[in-house]
């Protein structure tokens, strides 16, 4: 049986839908001129961070915190030495996972969809870009990502 109020139904105006303004507010897909800074940055760190691993790997080779940790005298020198070797490690461990990110960018770039939310689809403004290169969500996504992920005693960007 028909509804009898099709302006129910079927309103004269659209109702006054909020994500349609955001939606419409939100930044243009990346120019090529863009993109190509971007792809520059991110090789340019690339290249710095590899630079800095190979480094610190030659540091803990020649400072030999291992070694140290065998031949100490006491408690709190076997504490300082693990501590240095776990920092060290640390650091490399860092720098090694931003690289990954760093590839994933460049893939992105060679796929076409660097600068897309891989959650809702929508750009990531230049602005949050040129802040971190290897932005992967927009803000709101990346909002919504941390709360479901968080991990005590991780800090977030």
């Amino acid at each position: 049986m028909p509804h009898k109020n099709r302006a129910y139904l079927y309103p004269k105006e659209p109702p006054n839908d909020s994500s349609r303004q955001e939606k419409q507010a939100m930044p243009a897909k990346l120019t090529a001129k863009q993109i190509s800074k971007f792809r520059q940055q991110l090789k340019d760190r690339y290249y710095e961070l590899r630079e800095e691993v190979g480094q610190e790997l030659l540091k803990s080779d020649n400072e030999q915190y291992i070694d140290l940790a065998t031949h100490v005298h006491d408690i709190a020198e076997e504490s300082v030495a693990d501590f240095l070797v776990d920092l060290n490690l640390a650091n490399i461990d860092r720098h090694i996972n931003e690289i990954r990110e760093i590839d994933a960018a460049l893939l992105r770039i060679s796929q076409g969809s660097y600068g897309i939310c891989v959650d809702c689809g929508e750009a990531i403004s230049e602005q949050r870009l040129n802040a971190n290169p290897t932005s992967c969500r927009c803000r709101n996504c990346q909002e919504i990502h941390e709360k479901q992920f968080a991990q005590p005693g991780h800090a977030s960007l």
